[in-house]
């Protein structure tokens, strides 16, 4: 624990300090390495609690820098790469297919609609990422029935569980639906509350499993490293996965007979919904819990994600990584966004370590920007700290708040 009873607040704040840069366990918000600046009590608090959150996982893995251009043999936008033939600058190679992809993402992100999507009644299961798991939660889901939306990914990788999408069904009286992305590493009953809740409210949701999350986890690995890592190819195709699988979720909401569709997405899930909206012109309305511009930023600033960092420093740097993600960062895509009207929600967290608050506000600035019909938010908490009492019922309530009008003409 980060706190030091006893001591004035401005030495107690430069202990504070030094002890994370010693350790090199976060990197704070440049206001906070100025010797002059003295945190409130509540703003070291929160920095403390969302440092003991972030430490509760003790099985990341740091894993080196690779190109893994391998993954772009399937992809669209294509300019050379023959098969059996892997280009020997690979990071030349994905800087221009980048380049490529931003200029034509409609493509990148089209898909041939899978004709196998069916519900399959199964047990209910947590799929932790934990070192130790919560005995006592599986104990409670055990024997419990539900409905799940399956169907084969669009998107084909090495590992068939990863290839056979699943969904969790809400289902809500109306035609009102949403898709729901949950965070990175969430396990599979996160968002349960909030799905109940909005059917209350009279809309239906699908909770979609994002690649290689909880049922979708390769066997080799129990978090959900392949989503987002330092293999910069897999974690790109990773992202194009999501995106498309959320697009097959709205084919077969509308199949339903729903016509009003949303889509909601947090942290990492929130990367992925917004890239959805601005390449799916039925999506009316978009709510992303926690909001960055571009992802290589948030990986290399970010308390949750410093193992990532840590593979890849020594090889490459922010710049360059920011070209590497361009294809799947906000950012690129804000001109997409605008092209079909739609109502929007931001919530960012003041206190937020993982998706540092200029991050968030550089994506309400492009909103602003480019006139789009947006709300903000902003929690007095940090991103973990969201998942906690009280600002998960406030952070819940806006969310909820805001689906049951954002329908509305």
């Amino acid at each position: 624990m980060l706190s030091y009873p006893g001591r004035s607040r401005k030495a107690s704040s430069w202990l504070l300090f030094q002890s994370v840069h010693c350790t090199g366990l976060i990197v704070w918000p440049a206001v906070l390495l100025s010797s002059q600046y003295m945190p409130s009590r509540y703003t070291q608090w929160m920095y403390d609690w969302e440092t003991r959150l972030t430490s509760v996982d003790n099985n990341r893995v740091v894993r080196p820098l690779e190109w893994g251009v391998e993954w772009a043999r399937d992809w669209p936008c294509r300019n050379g790469y023959a098969p059996g033939h892997i280009p020997e600058d690979g990071e030349r190679y994905l800087r221009e297919y980048n380049r490529r992809i931003i200029a034509s993402s409609d493509e990148f992100f089209s898909y041939i609609k899978p004709a196998d999507f069916r519900l399959e009644r199964r047990e209910v299961k947590v799929f932790s990422t934990r070192a130790l798991p919560d005995l006592a939660l599986e104990e409670k889901v055990r024997g419990t029935y539900t409905n799940f939306l399956r169907f084969t990914s669009p998107v084909r990788t090495p590992f068939p569980e990863n290839n056979l999408v699943n969904a969790r069904w809400f289902p809500a009286r109306g035609r009102r639906a949403i898709v729901l992305l949950p965070h990175w590493n969430s396990d599979a009953l996160a968002y349960t509350s909030l799905c109940q809740v909005l059917n209350l409210l009279g809309i239906s949701v699908l909770r979609l499993s994002m690649p290689y999350h909880d049922i979708r986890t390769p066997p080799e690995i129990l978090r959900a490293d392949y989503a987002v890592s330092a293999n910069i190819g897999r974690t790109l195709d990773a992202c194009r996965q999501a995106v498309i699988d959320a697009r097959c979720c709205l084919d077969w909401l509308e199949s339903q007979g729903y016509r009003r569709l949303g889509i909601l997405g947090t942290s990492l899930g929130s990367c992925y919904a917004f890239l959805t909206a601005a390449h799916d012109s039925r999506i009316q309305a978009a709510a992303f819990n926690h909001a960055a511009t571009y992802v290589a930023d948030v990986v290399w600033h970010g308390q949750s994600t410093r193992h990532i960092r840590e593979g890849l420093e020594s090889q490459i740097d922010l710049e360059r990584l920011r070209v590497l993600w361009s294809a799947v960062s906000p950012a690129s895509y804000f001109e997409q966004f605008a092209r079909w009207r739609k109502k929007s929600l931001i919530i960012y967290a003041k206190y937020d370590l993982t998706f540092l608050p200029e991050f968030s506000r550089s994506a309400v600035h492009e909103f602003a920007r480019h006139n789009l019909h947006h709300k903000v938010v902003v929690l007095p908490c940090g991103h973990y700290t969201t998942g906690e009492t009280p600002y998960k019922y406030i952070d819940g309530w806006h969310l909820a708040s805001f689906m049951r009008t954002a329908f509305e003409s």
